[in-house]
């Protein structure tokens, strides 16, 4: 599941949380980049973090950077095509320099697993793949062009997320929840969460406080301590990095010597924090690259803003989509009816 704007504290953990973040507009540092004509358009970029200096690169000249790392994360907005059209492109180039390349998915889930070796496999079709393995609204024009092409090189697909179902239970009763799972349950999320304080937990709470106007309040309480609904909130979220990280792991484990391109919304790899530093915590050694959507202030002569330097060590340049709402004013009359209708789910899986 996802979403595009913000919506209450309870609906976002029965979505999927945060997986993308609003583009920065301020302080843009000039790169000589092609115009972004239209939607599809993206412009791939190095960005040098010791001297906060960036370079354009082609499809091929990307690739080639990236042919020493172990694993790469794409970071996207979800529902953007430029952001689509880029990985799909990179995806190719990246499998013509490093044949053992496996595909990891936040779009798809844990226990779905089968579902998807099944369809790789050709013992199932794509209707049942869509139905049976909870595809993503958009996945025919967003993600069957990935699973395609892997399917037509033998190439893995890694189901890594943590089923929804899971992460809104954690966030309705904590982490606790997932010691409750049968044994059958229980590797569908990570065997170790990190919830410990540091600038990820930071930037979620900042996010949580952003959001109060529709949600359950604050992220922190008269003392400055976190409240506990902004803990299991962080504990469902984690949930998702931990996962995500404990499957690209695990794939890594069982197949040494290959690369893994794993495809996640935005908030989960900016700034090297979610699950990028979850992985680096498992694997240390691992050599990563973030590949960071940024969105372009001026298509006609794109520019990265200096706070979306620090996103990754790369990135896409983006044209913005168009606006939800125009004022504050609709965005709440659009969501007035569903946050009513909303009723917290038990948690029994």
């Amino acid at each position: 599941m996802r979403f595009v704007v913000r919506r209450s504290f309870t609906a976002l953990l029965s979505i999927s949380l945060i997986a993308c973040t609003t583009p920065a507009h301020d302080d843009r540092i000039a790169a000589a980049s092609p115009a972004l004509n239209d939607l599809t358009s993206f412009a791939l970029m190095r960005i040098d973090q010791g001297t906060r200096s960036s370079a354009v690169l082609s499809v091929e000249q990307f690739a080639d950077a990236l042919r020493d790392y172990d694993v790469v994360f794409f970071g996207e907005w979800h529902d953007h095509p430029g952001n689509h059209l880029a990985e799909m492109a990179l995806f190719r180039a990246m499998h013509q320099r490093s044949p053992q390349l496996a595909l990891s998915l936040e779009q798809f889930e844990r226990d779905v697993q089968p579902v998807l070796d099944d369809y790789m496999a050709g013992r199932i079709g794509e209707e049942a793949l869509q139905r049976r393995g909870r595809a993503w609204n958009n996945y025919p024009e967003s993600y069957r062009p990935l699973v395609e092409y892997a399917k037509e090189n033998a190439l893995a697909v890694i189901a890594a997320e943590a089923p929804t179902r899971v992460v809104r239970c954690v966030g309705q009763e904590g982490p606790e929840f997932l010691s409750h799972l049968r044994a059958d349950q229980r590797n569908w999320a990570a065997a170790e969460l990190h919830l410990g304080g540091g600038a990820y937990r930071d930037k979620f709470f900042r996010f949580l406080d952003e959001d109060n106007g529709h949600g359950e309040g604050a992220a922190a309480d008269m003392t400055g301590a976190p409240t506990a609904s902004a803990l299991r909130s962080f504990a469902a979220q984690v949930t998702r990095d931990d996962t995500m990280a404990e499957s690209i792991f695990l794939y890594l484990q069982k197949h040494p010597g290959q690369k893994v391109m794993h495809i996640t919304g935005a908030f989960h790899v900016e700034n090297f924090l979610g699950t990028v530093e979850r992985l680096k915590l498992r694997a240390p050694g691992l050599k990563i690259a973030v590949v960071a959507p940024v969105e372009a202030g001026d298509p006609r002569h794109p520019e990265i803003a200096a706070r979306d330097m620090g996103n990754g060590n790369y990135a896409v340049l983006l044209r913005s989509l168009p606006k939800s709402y125009v004022n504050d004013a609709e965005m709440k009359a659009a969501m007035t009816g569903p946050m009513n209708a909303f009723t917290p789910r038990r948690c029994d899986l």
